[in-house]
């Protein structure tokens, strides 16, 4: 099978977490496809990863996820997911994010000339799009690769249609803002405390909070923060004894924003719910070589930027591996009614991976 076949028989395959259905026939098929199509030593594991290896020494790995988010209407009939090819584009859900680059990853690891003293590894975690569910306990059971190519979407960043290399990428906090009061009818507020003046208290704090920022070999990240829920109050006539407002924040690598200040406000206490560390290649060597395959496999000129969301490269990044993301998928096609990826990109970044992964002694790693 080539690259475009895998594509499509990837994206066929329904992957999303919901009544009826979830990863583990994407999984099994991945792990059917390798131990046919390949030598190398198969696992598919309680947590429904997917991971594969060849060779021995310096590790090398090709990362990706199978999972997907639910469908829309339209991308879905009797069960099946609807894979349409229209243009050079391949539409269905899961296209993007990101079934077309781990096919190209799947033929790269099969055909990529692996140098002496490399063990190649390919790895397909579950649970991607639930926080890195799948990549969190393939971390804890040991999965501790040197140098990983993480396969989200690069593309488009710097110029419409050019594949590059993203060495930095934001996190994600998520967190809960629960301000609590003392309740009592509104005709007289004196006998209450109200949590909703609390909870805006606690909000003028986030409002005039400083975010970290860093920067990546030139790029800036700054780091954000948006109040997106609030919720408070039982009746029109109640003074409110509770009010939770929710807060997303995007990290960068370094500090946190202080964020736990609210809890000097009486009643309030501030608790995280979601952390999705962010990213940041440490290694210059590895990233130009990263670059300079990407150069060969296109006419256009790859350069290096960062993603605003975060990934599984956070979570590796985190445990020690020297991570860069590099995939087919552009910014605005993950997780919407028209998903599609561009099937020439796909072959271009199967190109770009047997690539690097033949060049890989050029880094520095030995």
């Amino acid at each position: 099978m080539d690259t475009r076949e895998v594509t499509r028989e990837l994206v066929s395959i329904p992957s999303h977490r919901g009544p009826g259905s979830d990863e583990s026939a994407a999984g099994e098929w991945l792990a059917d496809w390798l131990a046919e199509q390949t030598d190398a030593t198969v696992e598919h594991d309680g947590a429904g990863n997917v991971l594969a290896r060849r060779g021995e020494g310096t590790t090398l790995a090709l990362v990706g996820h199978h999972d997907v988010v639910p469908p829309d209407d339209r991308q879905i009939t009797d069960g099946e997911y609807v894979v349409e090819e229209r243009d050079g584009r391949l539409y269905g859900r899961g296209s993007a994010d990101m079934k077309g680059s781990l096919a190209a990853m799947l033929t790269a690891f099969r055909d990529a000339d692996r140098p002496a003293g490399v063990e190649l590894v390919f790895a397909s975690f579950a649970g991607e799009e639930q926080g890195g569910e799948g990549c969190r306990a393939a971390i804890e059971n040991g999965f501790a690769p040197d140098y990983a190519i993480v396969g989200e979407g690069s593309t488009g960043y710097s110029a419409a249609g050019v594949t590059d290399v993203a060495i930095a990428h934001k996190g994600r906090r998520g967190s809960t803002v629960v301000a609590r009061g003392e309740s009592a009818h509104a005709s007289e507020v004196a006998a209450g405390e109200n949590a909703i003046y609390r909870a805006t208290d606690a909000v003028d704090v986030l409002r005039d909070l400083e975010f970290p920022s860093t920067t990546v070999r030139g790029h800036d990240l700054d780091g954000s923060l948006a109040v997106t829920e609030i919720e408070g109050g039982s009746a029109w006539n109640v003074i409110p004894e509770r009010c939770d407002v929710t807060v997303d924040e995007r990290t960068v690598p370094g500090e946190r924003a202080p964020l736990e200040r609210v809890e000097a406000i009486d009643g309030v206490t501030w608790t995280v719910e979601q952390d999705l560390p962010p990213m940041a290649c440490g290694d210059e060597d590895f990233a130009d070589a990263v670059r300079r395959a990407a150069e060969g496999a296109q006419d256009g000129d790859p350069e290096y930027v960062v993603k605003p969301h975060a990934t599984d490269a956070g979570w590796l990044a985190d445990s020690g591996t020297e991570c860069v993301v590099i995939g087919a998928a552009e910014p605005s096609q993950a997780h919407t009614a028209t998903e599609s990826v561009s099937l020439s990109v796909v072959d271009r970044c199967a190109r770009i991976y047997r690539s690097l992964v033949a060049a890989f002694d050029a880094p520095g790693p030995e």
